[in-house]
């Protein structure tokens, strides 16, 4: 199918900070996927619209598409600021969207809020969407999301709405120690050692106040004993997500438990659970964001 070919009764759009990726929907089938590293990170307030029509306007052919916007694109810093709606919510709700200014007729572009918590102080934008979309993926569903990602979350979830959640920067603490500190000389490639990773999400669990001496063990051990790069990030991933586990605790012992984010990363986290006796249920990611945002096009036409 050309693009000139492609005619969407509406697009999904999700935007981050790095990049931009945009499907061709009809109703909750996917027609195409395009995506660009136009994400909200390098763009100025009035480079959205012209990077949005750099990416989907051969879909525009026909006339004027809704799109259903998530993600970074409504923060403050985005195109333009969709308010955080406070928690205990449903995921998404179609009156609190907000529209974005443009000057082509042809875009109509609704954006998704995300969601805040007070006590303690907390904040998801784009994880929102994903939520509702395993909800709906889900129905009926009670128990604990964790979305493993550069902020992994874990959020609480009962009779459809949002309880509380909490926030955890492993992701970018595993990038930043894997790539600037003093760890990075011994850490070259993407191997990876599962046994490694168990040892240290055990290591981490039963004694997490260790940590930052068990992370300076990673370059000494490199010096001095041996310890190959693989084994070296398959340790340090495994400290970090065992320390986030051990914060985490309360959200996930005797709980139903669903992961939803890429699938390496997902493994990690039900590997680690499971050393745990947590047997984790996975959903992609992508699955997720399209089902939520297929959701929020059908409730908000529905409610016109």
């Amino acid at each position: 199918m050309t693009a000139a070919q492609i005619t969407p009764t509406w697009i999904a759009v999700d935007w981050g900070t790095s990049n931009l990726r945009a499907w061709a929907m009809d109703g909750s089938r996917v027609l195409a996927e395009v995506q660009s590293d136009d994400g909200m990170g390098k763009l100025t307030r009035d480079g959205f619209e012209p990077a949005l029509l750099r990416l989907i306007d051969p879909w525009l052919d026909r006339g004027p598409v809704p799109i259903f916007a998530c993600g970074m694109v409504g923060s403050r810093q985005g195109w333009v600021e969709a308010p955080y709606r406070t928690v205990p919510c449903t995921p998404l709700a179609p009156a609190a969207q907000v529209t974005a200014p443009t000057t082509d007729p042809r875009l109509t572009v609704h954006i998704a809020p995300g969601l805040k918590q007070t006590t303690p102080a907390d904040v998801m934008r784009g994880e929102e969407t994903q939520i509702a979309g395993a909800l709906s993926l889900m129905p009926g569903y009670d128990g604990i999301l964790c979305l493993p990602g550069t902020h992994s979350k874990w959020a609480q979830i009962s009779a459809g709405e949002v309880v509380s959640f909490q926030t955890f920067m492993t992701g970018e603490m595993f990038a930043l120690l894997s790539e600037q500190s003093v760890l990075r000389h011994g850490m070259q490639g993407d191997g990876w050692d599962d046994t490694a990773f168990d040892a240290a999400v055990s290591d981490a669990l039963s004694r997490p106040e260790r940590l930052g001496a068990r992370l300076f063990s990673l370059r000494a051990e490199g010096l001095i004993a041996g310890l190959t790069p693989a084994a070296a990030r398959a340790r340090l991933s495994g400290l970090l997500i065992g320390t986030e586990l051990a914060a985490a605790r309360p959200y996930w012992l005797g709980q139903r438990v669903t992961l939803v984010g890429a699938s390496r990363l997902s493994n990690a986290y039900a590997r680690a659970l499971k050393s745990q006796g947590v047997d984790a249920h996975s959903l992609s990611v992508t699955d997720c964001t399209l089902a939520g945002l297929s959701s929020l096009a059908l409730q908000t036409e529905a409610a016109r």
